[in-house]
């Protein structure tokens, strides 16, 4: 790999992290500590949602993450030649 498409494959990588990690932290801080008074007003499968999201939808929610991360490094490394067969 040429050291100009290194570094923007790294780029374009640092990108993907940084927003994952973005949306990790709003949904375990934000929804299971700072906005949970907000969230308890609203009932899901007989529980407050800001429970649940501290307690089962923080989870449920990286689980997509993990997904939706794997198949993005999967495009990216395609676009940029580095996948493995």
């Amino acid at each position: 790999m040429r050291e100009e498409n290194a570094r923007a494959y790294w780029a374009a990588n640092l990108r993907l992290i940084l927003t994952y990690l973005a949306i990790w932290f709003v949904v375990s801080y934000g929804c299971g500590i700072l906005l949970v008074d907000e969230l308890n007003q609203i009932h899901l499968f007989g529980f407050k949602l800001g429970f649940w999201f501290a307690q089962q939808g923080a989870i449920y929610a990286f689980l997509v993450l993990i997904i939706m991360y794997a198949h993005s490094m999967n495009k990216l490394d395609r676009k940029f030649d580095v996948h493995e067969d």
